[in-house]
């Protein structure tokens, strides 16, 4: 399960600059977004071109960023600035079981956990920062609360065990962009049977 760590600096900490912002992709093929969490600096182009051979309505209506892609065809691509910082879950119109997640930072400071779920950052500037987590599936409001001010000095800082309701967490239940439960697939003219 994907889990993401990232500290904010907060007043009188010097704010460290992402590279410049560059261009991302999610690929859409196989009825599947590709990669299915990626994390960008604020204010970058995320190109989401569509090598289906069938159409994709390709959308997020969640907090970090709102759009809609309409409709397009096999071949062809359409691109979404992502002009804040905040998480985008994204989803197709057409196919109930695609998603991805586009998380957008104002800070390098950030890493995702391994495969023994845990987390390392390195060459953390001495100062106030604020933790930010997410971990797929479970609720924002829980992780808000695992949010908290830190302080580091020159020397190595353990945060220990975070603990969150992970047996549970699922994908995000969504319906489609106009708030509706999906159509059964055998009726949409814009996929194959």
């Amino acid at each position: 399960m994907p889990v993401v760590i990232w500290l904010e600096p907060l007043a009188g900490t010097p704010a460290l600059s992402f590279p410049s912002h560059g261009r991302y992709t999610l690929l859409q093929k196989n009825r599947t977004f590709l990669p299915h969490l990626q994390i960008i600096p604020a204010g970058s182009v995320v190109d989401f071109p569509n090598e289906d051979p069938f159409f994709h309505n390709v959308f997020s209506l969640f907090e970090g960023k709102r759009f809609d892609l309409g409709l397009y065809e096999a071949g062809s691509s359409k691109s979404v600035t992502f002009s804040r910082v905040g998480v985008s879950y994204i989803f197709c119109n057409i196919h109930p079981e695609m998603s991805a997640v586009v998380i957008a930072l104002g800070t390098p400071l950030y890493a995702m956990a391994d495969a023994k779920d845990s987390v390392l950052l390195r060459d953390i500037p001495p100062g106030d920062y604020k933790l930010g987590i997410w971990i797929e599936g479970v609720p924002q409001s829980f992780l808000d609360g695992l949010s908290r001010p830190l302080h580091f000095s020159d020397h190595t800082v353990d945060l220990g065990v975070l603990k969150a309701p992970i047996a549970g967490a699922r994908t995000i239940p969504h319906t489609n962009m106009y708030g509706q439960e999906y159509t059964p697939e055998s009726q949409s003219p814009y996929s194959p049977n």
